[in-house]
């Protein structure tokens, strides 16, 4: 038989499209072509194919090849095309049987010792791999290099056969040596994150980042240098409710995309922290192959922006519809890619240039002009999509060098975790993804709480987004008290927290 077919998946932002390797052997001057859009990586396959099939003792056929990849309209990139290519000319030559390779879909890179490397995005093309068994196709087990295997096992009931060479693969389907199926993984080790108990005073941004972490809120902190506000924002994961299985694979498989997920980080919040030097593109993605940026890798974690002001005022315009949509549409001319991004900001900023204003020694000399422009740099749109702004004010020296310790993290979270359960019994989700409508049914409050509220919109001038979120923030601070109704000590906490509106 001078035809093979092997089945493949491509990455194409969070999908991974099924891609059909064909292999025709046809007589004619020897000659070696791929097609189907390729990338020059893809390309660059026909030098590492032939000499892993020579340094396997395999016959590399003296015939006109033909590798198709199917659909032909879909741009195939990466090195992941290796082993079903030399797998299809093996096949079509004859070699190995043919028969058997329609039971599986099969990746990976080839060294030219004819050993497999890893591929990037092993676990989304594993996740779309088994809705094939929920859309009632036939299921297909999975042919993968062995570092990649992992990541790929935390999928629920696929069935992964990892694999270290070509002839390790070649064994398995002639039926000489079967490969082991991958064992799915074992219970995780509890996740630890820093405590909260290692920070020193601090209770009222303490009390913020808690009432942020149970209803899902951005927050946007100020003070002096040196009063923790980065140790804060680093403990802030683990005040977090656990992640959900579901939530976990999402977050992995983003990090899958961009080779940066370890087995050891399951179900752990990611935090990250990018330089204020970071592009737009960095932040939210993008590149002539779409990959994910910043706010998708704190997919159900935290995105913490230091020295927010220091950051082009460009680049943080990027993060206004992300906050809002929960997700990001990156668009080039030739492609077009969906990413998640439903992630909790965390920021932090000086009060001014000089960072000393407010510090009990005095010793800021910044203008009033001078602090409104430093300010300035952060928009006012943006501004008004973050739901508490807290300031953290310097310690005294008795704060400082007082003994003892805070409270832990695990009693906040606890406390988090509770006000949570509330939301998902009375509305099915986090109170930060209420809609307008939902707002009204939910965040309902009393005549004197609707009198505090109109009083706060006149004189801090409020739009009506950061009405419906300071009744949003309100609803979190309620459930974390256990209350049924909104109060007007639970709307006066919150107005507290809009600062930088007056």
């Amino acid at each position: 038989m001078s035809l093979a077919v092997i089945h493949s998946r491509a990455l194409s932002g969070m999908d991974a499209p099924e891609v059909v390797v064909e292999v025709h052997l046809a007589n004619g001057l020897p000659s070696f072509t791929i097609v189907g859009l390729p990338e020059a990586e893809v390309k660059e396959s026909k030098d590492r194919v032939r000499a892993a099939i020579q340094t396997a003792q395999f016959e590399f056929p003296a015939r006109r090849i033909t590798v198709n990849l199917a659909p032909a309209d879909l741009p195939k990139e990466s090195g992941r095309y290796d082993l079903p290519i030399a797998l299809g000319i093996l096949a079509a030559s004859g070699q190995i049987p043919a028969k058997t390779l329609e039971h599986y879909e099969i990746a990976g890179e080839l060294a030219l010792t004819g050993e497999l490397r890893p591929v990037r995005g092993a676990l989304a093309m594993t996740v779309n791999m088994m809705q094939r068994k929920a859309e009632g196709q036939a299921r297909r087990a999975f042919i993968l290099p062995q570092s990649s295997a992992s990541e790929a096992g935390l999928v629920q009931d696929a069935v992964i056969y990892p694999a270290s060479s070509l002839l390790e693969v070649c064994a398995h389907l002639s039926g000489h040596t079967e490969l082991v199926r991958y064992q799915a993984r074992q219970q995780a080790a509890a996740v630890s994150y820093p405590d909260f108990s290692e920070v020193k005073g601090q209770s009222m941004p303490k009390r913020a980042l808690e009432i942020a972490a149970a209803g899902g809120h951005s927050v946007l902190m100020s003070g002096p240098p040196g009063t923790g506000k980065s140790m804060l924002a680093s403990r802030f994961p683990g005040i977090l409710p656990a992640m959900t299985e579901q939530e976990a694979l999402e977050s992995a498989a983003i990090q899958s995309l961009n080779n940066s997920f370890r087995a050891e980080s399951w179900a752990r919040r990611t935090f990250r922290s990018p330089h204020h030097t970071a592009s737009g593109v960095a932040l939210v993605g993008g590149g002539g192959i779409p990959r994910p940026g910043e706010i998708s890798l704190a997919h159900h974690g935290v995105l913490f922006l230091d020295e927010l002001p220091e950051f082009d005022r460009k680049v943080l315009e990027v993060l206004r519809e992300p906050l809002e949509s929960g997700h990001i549409t990156i668009s080039r001319a030739a492609r077009q890619a969906d990413f998640p991004a439903s992630f909790q900001l965390i920021a932090a900023m000086n009060p001014c240039p000089c960072g000393y204003l407010g510090h009990h020694n005095n010793k800021c000399r910044c203008t009033p002009d001078q602090v409104a422009r430093y300010r300035a740099k952060i928009s006012g749109p943006l501004l008004d999509r973050i739901d508490l702004h807290i300031e953290v004010p310097a310690l005294k020296e008795d704060e400082l060098m007082a003994n003892g310790s805070g409270e832990a993290s695990e009693s906040v979270r606890m406390r988090v975790e509770r006000a949570r359960r509330l939301q998902i019994e009375r509305q099915g989700k986090a109170n930060y993804l209420l809609g307008s409508r939902e707002v009204e049914q939910y965040c309902a409050t009393d005549d004197a709480g609707m009198a505090l509220l109109k009083q706060a919109i006149s004189r801090l001038n409020l739009s009506a987004r950061a009405y419906h979120r300071i009744l949003k923030v309100a609803r979190s601070i309620a459930d974390i008290a256990g209350e049924a109704a909104i109060k007007p000590a639970h709307i006066a906490e919150a107005v507290q927290y809009r600062r930088f509106d007056a």
